[in-house]
């Protein structure tokens, strides 16, 4: 094996990309991936160079590649392909680097975080995100909002629960069309964006209804919103309160979902979960209620 000299990276990498770019004309399928893969070994070869060296090595490249291949292959660009190899070297969220989009790991590079990284890479790669939703997500803080158990269970690659994937604070597009918020008003502007408002409850539900009526005694009352979970095989029903979460939200929220358990889910479906969205949570109350079926959770209208 002949030791390398600069110009032998010079030519390793010149050579990598001119190669891609011929995959990228000719090949529709996986070519992200090869883009994505080929930048990862130039970063390892300009992370190599330039501890021999020096960082200098980057814009002396840069000039000849920008001349002799193209004008995107600048000082930036090539930086940018070592910082994919530094953050993408670290075992926590190297097996996912391949599986991602170009964008996509542009989105992911700036994070500090390797637990971050690792939730919203697993993200893009499920929900086979667009740049600009993997943007969305990072910009509303998803992953801070998550509970320290959704967390951990990321991190340890187990299977989250329903509740652990439901953000805190839940966040609600607000309109223009309304100077007042009532519970009313604030299921009226969950309906209006129903897709964004079950994607901020996580993944897997389908709406039901909204004032779904249960017949308690001989007297009629009303769901907020009920949904069904089809990834957890389970009714969810969620009541809307503009108020501190009170003790009397759980009773109330708990009488909805013995309802549900008793005379709507199917034999083969899960217990029903609640989900109590209010202005300001109160773990007291949370903490004491004897249902670990009920969680509460704030909304921010944004």
């Amino acid at each position: 094996y002949r030791k390398k000299d600069k110009m032998n990276y010079y030519e390793e990498i010149k050579n990598k990309i001119i190669n891609n770019e011929i995959y990228c004309k000719v090949k529709d399928y996986s070519k992200e991936r090869n883009t994505v893969s080929t930048y990862f070994q130039i970063g390892r070869l300009l992370t190599e160079a330039g501890g021999k060296y020096g960082d200098n090595i980057i814009e002396e490249y840069s000039k000849k590649l920008v001349v002799e291949v193209g004008k995107k292959y600048n000082i930036k660009t090539l930086y940018k392909m070592k910082q994919l190899y530094k953050v993408f070297s670290d075992e926590k969220v190297a097996p996912l680097v391949r599986q991602l989009s170009w964008s996509n790991c542009l989105q992911l590079l700036p994070i500090k975080n390797y637990d971050k990284i690792n939730y919203y890479a697993n993200q893009c790669i499920k929900y086979n995100l667009s740049k600009r939703q993997l943007e969305e997500k990072i910009k509303s803080k998803e992953y801070e909002r998550l509970s320290e158990s959704a967390k951990s269970k990321f991190v340890a690659n187990e299977q989250p629960l329903l509740p652990d994937l439901v953000k805190n604070p839940i966040l609600i597009k607000k309109s223009d069309k309304y100077t007042e918020i009532s519970e009313k008003v604030l299921q009226q502007i969950i309906l209006e964006d129903i897709k964004n408002f079950m994607q901020e409850l996580g993944s897997g539900f389908s709406f039901v209804s909204n004032e779904y009526p249960i017949k308690l005694g001989d007297k009629y009352n009303y769901i907020d919103l009920l949904l069904y979970n089809y990834k957890y095989k389970c009714f969810v029903v969620i009541e809307l309160k503009i108020t501190k979460l009170k003790k009397e939200h759980t009773s109330q929220i708990q009488n909805y979902m013995n309802y549900i358990d008793k005379n709507i889910k199917e034999k083969d479906d899960n217990n029903t979960v609640g989900i109590i969205i209010c202005k300001k949570d109160d773990h007291f109350v949370i903490d004491y209620c004897s249902d670990k079926r009920i969680i509460s959770r704030e909304f921010e209208l944004v």
